[in-house]
C-alpha cells in the first residue's frame, strides 16, 4: 500500500547543473565506469545518454517516486543499473546518466497507475526531459548520441525521442537507441523506425525477454502488453528479425560475478517477446532456471552483444557523417 499522493510531498528536484544530480558523468572520476572504459576516455567519438530502470520496488516504501538525494539509493543504482547496464555502452561513448526521482514500480499496476501514477510518472520523465535539456544546450556540443535505457528508463526513453528527435534535426545526430524491456508499437514514432541491421542507425532497437515457453501475465509483468500484440522486436544477439539464434552465436552474458559468459544463451522471438533458454555455464544456475520473467536480465544476457553492437553502429554513423560531426 501507499498513502495517497500528495504534491507536497513530492522530493526535492535535480539540479543537472550540479554534478551531484548525476549518477553517471565524465566529469565523475571515482565512477563505477572507469573499470569499462577505454584507456583515454576521451578517444570515445559519442555520447550515451542512459537512463536507469526502476529500482524503487519495496512495498514498505510508501512514497511515489524517489529521493535523488538519498545516498543509499544513489548507490544501489550505481552498483547494479550503471556497473551491469550502463557499462554496455562504455566502450561506445561517455556516458551520462541523470538521476530522476522515478516512479516507484506500483505505478506500473491499477488502482496505483491511475490513483497517482500517472501523476508521479510525469515527475520522472519531466526529470529527465530537464535533464536531456540541459545535456543539449550545455554538455553535448554537437556531438552524436546514443539513446540507452531498461524499463521505466526505456518508457521515458521513447518519450524522449518523441519529443527531441523524431521528425526534427536532432534525429541527424542519433547514433541509436536501445530501448530495452518496453512495449513499442510500430507506428509510435513518425520518423524513427526500427532497425534490422547490425550496422544502421538513427533508429531504435526494443525487446523483451522471457524464459523459454513463459508467457508474461496480465497484472504481474509489465511486457504483458507486448505479447501477441504487433510489439516491435529486434533479435538482440544477430540485430535483424531473425526468429531464432544458436549458441554460438552469443558473445557474452556478464554475469554479478562480473564475468563474461560467452555462448550460454540460444533465443526465439515469440509473439512480441524474446525467449531465452536458462542461461548456461553460469554460477548458480539452477536460480534461473526457477524464474520466468528475464526483464532483470534484458541487458545483461546479452551485455557483450550490446557493447560490441554499440561500437559498430558508432564507428559506422562516423564513417558516413564525419565531415558533420565535432569532436
Amino acid at each position: 500500500m501507499t498513502k495517497p499522493f500528495v504534491e507536497s510531498e513530492i522530493p526535492k528536484e535535480p539540479n543537472y547543473s550540479n554534478l551531484n544530480s548525476w549518477i553517471a558523468h565524465p566529469k565523475i572520476h571515482d565512477t563505477i565506469l572507469n573499470n569499462f572504459y577505454p584507456e583515454n576516455i576521451d578517444d570515445l567519438k559519442a555520447d550515451v545518454f542512459y537512463i536507469y530502470p526502476t529500482l524503487i520496488t519495496d512495498k514498505k516504501n510508501i512514497s511515489w517516486n524517489a529521493d535523488i538525494y538519498n545516498k543509499e539509493q544513489n548507490n544501489k543504482i550505481k552498483n547494479t543499473a550503471i556497473q551491469f547496464q550502463a557499462s554496455a555502452w562504455a566502450k561506445a561513448g561517455r556516458i551520462y546518466s541523470p538521476l530522476y526521482r522515478q516512479a516507484h514500480y506500483r505505478v506500473f499496476f491499477e488502482p496505483y497507475t491511475s490513483n497517482g501514477g500517472l501523476i508521479a510518472g510525469e515527475i520522472a520523465y519531466n526529470d529527465i526531459k530537464k535533464a536531456f535539456t540541459y545535456y543539449i544546450n550545455n554538455l553535448n556540443n554537437g556531438r552524436p548520441i546514443i539513446i540507452a535505457g531498461h524499463s521505466q528508463g526505456a518508457v521515458h526513453c521513447k518519450m524522449l525521442l518523441r519529443d527531441f528527435f523524431d521528425g526534427k534535426e536532432l534525429k541527424d545526430r542519433l547514433i541509436a537507441a536501445y530501448l530495452i524491456g518496453t512495449s513499442i508499437k510500430k507506428d509510435y514514432f513518425k520518423d524513427i523506425k526500427p532497425m534490422y541491421n547490425p550496422t544502421e542507425n538513427k533508429g531504435y532497437v526494443t525487446w523483451n525477454t522471457f524464459r523459454r515457453n513463459k508467457k508474461p501475465r496480465k497484472n504481474l509483468d509489465p511486457a504483458y502488453f507486448s505479447w501477441r500484440n504487433n510489439s516491435v522486436v529486434v533479435n538482440p544477439i544477430t540485430w535483424d528479425n531473425s526468429t531464432k539464434t544458436d549458441f554460438n552465436q552469443h558473445m557474452g552474458l556478464l554475469f554479478y560475478d562480473s564475468n563474461i559468459y560467452p555462448q550460454s544463451i540460444k533465443i526465439s522471438v515469440e509473439d512480441g517477446i524474446i525467449w531465452s533458454n536458462v542461461p548456461r555455464k553460469i554460477p548458480k544456475r539452477i536460480q534461473l532456471s526457477l524464474i520466468k520473467n528475464y526483464h532483470v536480465g534484458d541487458i545483461n544476457f546479452f551485455w557483450k552483444d550490446i557493447s560490441e553492437n554499440a561500437v559498430i553502429r558508432t564507428q559506422n554513423f562516423y564513417n558516413l557523417n564525419s565531415k558533420k560531426i565535432k569532436l
